[in-house]
């Protein structure tokens, strides 16, 4: 691509009116986003939801280009995964009760070096993952499709902010007026928080996660809960307190496992099966090592490949003198972050899943076999890669759409880049709002931010509670996840409290009854299942965006009181 097409391709692309929109989105989805991830102990993408946002609001001011509405939900959705990245480790070092040891500005070391590493890494390899490799990258996919189907207009708008309002307002309800409870139907059974959430949020997560993950989801949580902890007591091979350290051993094996084997069946085998093709073409002389060679992006000049440099400098600065990880850490955390970075990019291309938080633990793992790294330093390597990944996943799975709608690169890149600098900042201050509104107390397993993630990492930095149940999770997620089975969402369900398991099943059994209704009446099945999504989208986004709400009302009541 030449340096004119690139200038035009951001003169048209990269409009003023969709960078403002983007980057006021780009506020509320990264903080809803933080908000998201500490209390469902999961991050569903927000590329769908972002997409049919920018484009109604840029139809709002009379703009209709595909590829602006692009852009701007670009910027918008870059911030969410900074948020998980730092969401899914730093609550860690609160568990583990080291709060003095890490404030605002540690915070934002963490989150800005890994938005520099994962900007670089996805400038690098964006060529080689999306142009030239047969990845599907499935969320990009449906976000160009949505995009493509929702260019006819109708009622989309209305639907989407609807379902925000009504969330939004049953939050207030519950949390601030205080006249519904957080937990219904509860059932005194022993060892296990038997009940259901009274958060349409939860449900829209078990609505939009698929039949077939939330079928997994249950079996996990019925093996971990019922049949580890009521069964094994009951039958006298341990007592509750031991019970519930090897569920969470378990599950946190599993979800490790899982990791495992995302960079066996979906890097390795693939990087394998590659290298045995070119080295049988090379030897019979077909074209195909013919061409031109190129791993590096089309769109990066001299000048580009100076300042991702820089980028990738600063980042090693940050590193090395803001965390206090010296010069040799430095190093091995940018190169590897290079490494997650081609993983993460290979595992949301094959499944949509990006595990972050496994690709941080296993660099933080590297960095403690051979450095002197204190425990919160660890978190902060953990952070550093979780981020980066988080953001390389995110930008490949961007990238994907634009080429099929066909947005500019280097549009998407700057796009991308302006939105993940804003959602840095932005997901730093709600972090710092939500433990000075809530206390450091109010994260773990059983708090009100379970913070799922954010305690596997701490629990590997202190001491794994039952080293066999965690073996065997990490040989079985591994297993169970290269035949083919979703062994992270088995994991979840061994590994978070029964209660939120089971408020996820009733989300999907939502889901099929919403289906069967359809199906009944006769109803196109694309036009409901794009119905069902927005709203159960806008669901997900008015309660998260009401708590961060109520979060930040509740520091500045303290700040005023």
């Amino acid at each position: 691509m030449s340096s004119t097409s690139d200038r035009a391709g951001l003169r048209g692309q990269l409009s003023a009116a969709g960078i403002l929109i983007g980057c006021i989105g780009c506020v509320i989805i990264t903080a809803s986003s933080v908000y998201t991830a500490l209390k469902m102990g999961s991050l569903p993408w927000p590329t769908i939801f972002t997409s049919i946002t920018a484009l109604v609001l840029l139809r709002a001011v009379g703009r209709t280009s595909l590829n602006e509405a692009n852009i701007t939900q670009v910027i918008m959705s870059a911030g969410s995964m900074v948020a998980g990245g730092l969401a899914f480790t730093i609550p860690g070092i609160w568990m583990l009760g080291l709060t003095d040891q890490v404030g605002w500005g540690e915070m934002l070391a963490v989150a800005l070096a890994g938005t520099l590493l994962g900007l670089v890494c996805t400038a690098l390899i964006q060529r080689h993952f999306v142009e030239e490799s047969d990845l599907e990258y499935p969320i990009g996919t449906a976000a160009a499709e949505t995009l493509l189907a929702s260019r006819a207009g109708g009622s989309t708008g209305r639907k989407l902010f609807g379902s925000m309002a009504v969330a939004g307002l049953w939050c207030v309800v519950r949390d601030v007026l205080g006249l519904m409870p957080s937990l219904v139907a509860q059932v005194p059974v022993p060892g296990v928080a038997f009940g259901i959430q009274n958060s349409p949020m939860r449900w829209a997560v078990g609505f939009l996660a698929g039949r077939r993950s939330i079928i997994y989801w249950a079996i996990g949580a019925i093996v971990g809960w019922f049949g580890v902890v009521v069964g094994g007591t009951a039958v006298g091979l341990w007592d509750a307190a031991g019970a519930q350290g090897i569920v969470s051993s378990l599950g946190m094996g599993l979800m490790m496992g899982s990791g495992a084997g995302v960079v066996v069946r979906d890097i390795v085998v693939p990087l394998v099966r590659r290298a045995r093709l070119r080295t049988a073409q090379t030897k019979d002389g077909s074209e195909g090592t013919q061409g031109e060679p190129g791993f590096i992006s089309r769109f990066i000049s001299r000048y580009d490949a100076g300042v991702l440099a820089l980028m990738a400098a600063s980042a090693a600065l940050i590193v090395c003198f803001a965390l206090g990880l010296g010069p040799v850490v430095a190093v091995v955390v940018v190169l590897l972050a290079f490494v997650t970075a081609i993983m993460s990019a290979q595992s949301v291309g094959q499944s949509g899943i990006d595990p972050m938080e496994i690709f941080g633990l296993i660099v933080l793992l590297f960095v403690a076999a051979f450095s002197e790294a204190t425990q919160v330093q660890l978190f902060f390597v953990a952070g550093i890669i979780a981020v980066a990944c988080g953001l390389a996943g995110d930008v490949m799975s961007d990238f994907k759409t634009g080429q099929i709608i066909g947005t500019s690169p280097r549009s998407m890149w700057f796009g991308q880049a302006i939105g993940a600098v804003l959602g840095t900042f932005v997901a730093v201050a709600v972090m710092v709002a939500l433990v000075a509104a809530y206390g450091p107390d109010a994260f773990g397993t059983d708090a009100l931010f379970v913070s799922a993630q954010a305690n596997v990492v701490a629990t590997m930095v202190s001491g794994i509670p039952s080293v066999n149940g965690f073996v065997i999770g990490l040989a079985a997620g591994a297993v169970l996840y290269c035949m083919g089975i979703p062994s992270m969402m088995l994991g979840l369900g061994v590994y978070l409290p029964f209660y939120m398991s089971i408020s996820t099943v009733l989300g999907a059994v939502m889901r099929w009854v919403y289906d069967r209704i359809c199906a009944a009446r006769g109803l196109d099945d694309e036009a409901s299942e794009e119905t069902g999504v927005v709203v159960a989208s806008g669901v997900l986004g008015g309660e998260s965006i009401v708590g961060v709400i109520v979060a930040f009302a509740t520091v500045a009541g303290g700040l005023l009181g």
